[in-house]
């Protein structure tokens, strides 16, 4: 048992890894151009080979990679942080509190965030990664809220939460001190969900022409890799592993995430 929730965190430690090391230690622009290598196959040097006008391929990936998985994090963690407070104390409180949250949760969540984010970007001049950072936030606090709200129903009529009360606790203090630390694995299961999903949107935008304006991004290379699907396979198959590999590990290790705080580990 102990094994496999180490084999459900490794593949994201592994990946880290990789892509750290390359970031850190290789040294190159991943936006530069090898007019001369253009749509190139991979080679001894270069292993993943070469994109549209030249782009190293392997550089691009590890940077995209590198930038998507940090973005994913911050968002993630604040829609963590936010929603999980304002579901507990709406559990908590009920009544009218409980129904807007509710409400509200219902309103972020009926528009999608992948149309939010184009009308948004649409109108900025030049769209960087703060923007598409800030486009998330709006909306990733909104399954955390429900999710904790949830949980929090059924904890709020536990003993220790009415003992707490009858020791005249206030809300803010049930809620962070008795009832949070017990909804964190149920909860902590959507922290590698919001990422990915934070990680498939940054890549959305950027394939439509909505990403960084440096065009380092996951979505960059898919695009490249459909501009040239006949004469340069290799590029496609490159973007839509790197994708698949990053959003995938985050949602295996949100599950081994689950399984060690429920277990205590």
């Amino acid at each position: 048992m102990k094994r496999r929730r180490s084999l459900e965190l490794l593949p994201l430690g592994v990946l880290v890894v990789v892509v750290s090391a390359v970031v850190f230690s290789a040294s190159g622009d991943p936006a530069r151009l090898h007019l001369e290598h253009s749509w190139g196959a991979p080679d001894a040097g270069h292993w993943l080979g070469f994109g549209d006008a030249g782009v190293d391929l392997g550089l691009l990936a590890a940077h995209a990679t590198f930038r998507a998985l940090v973005l994913a994090t911050l968002v993630a963690c604040f829609g963590f942080v936010v929603g999980t407070g304002l579901g507990a104390t709406a559990g908590l409180r009920g009544g009218a509190v409980e129904r807007w949250a509710l409400r509200a949760c219902d309103l972020v969540q009926s528009f999608p965030t992948f149309l939010l984010a184009l009308a948004v970007l649409s109108a900025v001049r030049v769209p960087s990664r703060m923007h598409i950072g800030l486009v998330f936030c709006i909306s990733a606090w909104a399954p955390f809220a429900r999710l904790a709200l949830a949980q929090t129903r059924s904890l709020r009529e536990s003993q220790f939460v009415e003992a707490a009360r009858a020791l005249g606790s206030s809300s803010f203090r049930v809620a962070f001190r008795h009832v949070v630390p017990n909804l964190l694995g149920p909860v902590a299961v959507q922290l590698g969900t919001a990422a990915a999903g934070v990680v498939i949107g940054e890549t959305a935008l950027g394939f439509v022409g909505l990403g960084p304006p440096d065009g380092v991004s996951l979505g960059s290379l898919l695009e490249q890799g459909t501009l040239g699907m006949l004469r340069a396979p290799h590029v496609l198959a490159v973007g839509a592993v790197t994708v698949l590999c990053v959003s995938g590990s985050l949602q295996l290790a949100s599950e081994g995430l689950r399984r060690r705080i429920n277990q205590g580990l």
